[in-house]
């Protein structure tokens, strides 16, 4: 391999790599957040009817929408292995608490349903893992944000360092955002009774997802002077005031897509808000994984590991795209109070 040939293998595939780990993230927030978010919004009605409709809205498609957070997760371990052996030993403790909240909440989807009438438990379980896995998703997004504690290339922190009040702060505003996900994805699915509570449901949500957004947006350049750097000097700030413009363009459609009952406006509007604040979140932080001291070149595998995954990546991913496609077409349509997969 040529001079040349080696400096674009070791520019260039560290960021296909970061591109596609940061899409099945992505993917894996959209999708999952809604059924996430109808499971959070489950002890908002206690009508077993209601309840029954709402998990058979999302009935199809749960366990589909979970490939993307095993695509991102294992991504980030073969192509960043030393990003992903600073990361894990940080946030140890809320990746078990989430992994056994998405279990106890899988479980639940699948034996709820059979279990009838005895099956108050299975709702406290699915309702349960939903909210504390979109928490604890919250609190990793924010404890990596925030900083993470490394010398010599290895994480030198303690156990609890996750634990400080902007972490918190990330895990609550992921459930209200999910919640209203999944008052949208109602709003857009489902006929009945249930649609006028679902639009009832997303008024707070919105309310406090407007909220979260606000305070990250003011709290991380007070507190992190990088990102401050990154957002408010000159030239940057001339090409980068589209994204809060555009966050509050989204946010005022969302606004109007709860007030007028549109089901597809909200639901789109709050799926931009999420695109919005990643795309903020990539700004803040790019070229870093760990931030504030590894970059995604320094935490990349040997190029010739990276290629050699790819060739095996590129493939899989339209395949998923296609199949997951599929589903969603072909269980398109609203979903009437009665009506189900079970």
């Amino acid at each position: 391999m040529d001079v040349d040939g080696s400096l674009w293998f070791d520019y260039y595939l560290p960021l296909i790599w970061a591109l596609l780990i940061g899409t099945a993230i992505v993917l894996y927030v959209v999708l999952d957040g809604f059924d996430l978010g109808v499971g959070i919004l489950f002890p908002w009605t206690r009508h077993e009817a209601d309840r029954d409709q709402m998990m058979n809205s999302v009935a199809p498609f749960w366990d589909g929408n979970e490939t993307w957070l095993v695509l991102g997760g294992g991504g980030l371990w073969v192509a960043f292995p030393k990003a992903y052996a600073v990361i894990m030993p940080a946030v140890y403790l809320p990746v078990i608490f989430m992994l056994l909240a998405l279990v106890f909440r899988g479980v639940a989807f699948e034996f709820r349903f059979v279990s009838k009438p005895n099956h108050h438990w299975w709702d406290i379980a699915f309702a349960a893992g939903s909210t504390v896995a979109a928490f604890f998703q919250g609190v990793i997004l924010g404890a990596v944000v925030y900083g993470v504690t490394v010398a010599n290339g290895q994480f030198a922190g303690g156990p609890f360092d996750w634990l400080h009040p902007f972490a918190l702060m990330c895990g609550f505003g992921l459930v209200a955002g999910y919640g209203l996900l999944g008052a949208g994805w109602l709003m857009m699915r489902i006929e009945g009774p249930l649609y006028g509570k679902a639009r009832q449901w997303a008024v707070p949500l919105l309310g406090a997802l407007i909220v979260f957004i606000v305070a990250v947006s003011i709290w991380t350049p007070l507190a992190i002077p990088g990102i401050a750097d990154r957002w408010f000097t000159t030239p940057e700030i001339y090409w980068l005031w589209p994204v809060p413009l555009l966050t509050a363009l989204f946010a005022w459609t969302a606004i109007r897509g709860v007030d007028a009952g549109r089901g597809l406006q909200t639901f789109a509007s709050s799926v931009a808000l999420f695109l919005l604040c990643f795309a903020g979140l990539a700004i803040s932080v790019f070229p870093y994984l760990v931030p504030p001291t590894i970059t995604i070149w320094e935490a990349a595998a040997a190029p010739e590991s990276q290629l050699f995954l790819l060739l095996g990546a590129a493939p899989l991913v339209p395949i998923i795209l296609m199949y997951t496609g599929f589903v969603y077409w072909t269980f398109r349509g609203k979903l009437k109070p009665g009506e189900g997969y079970h």
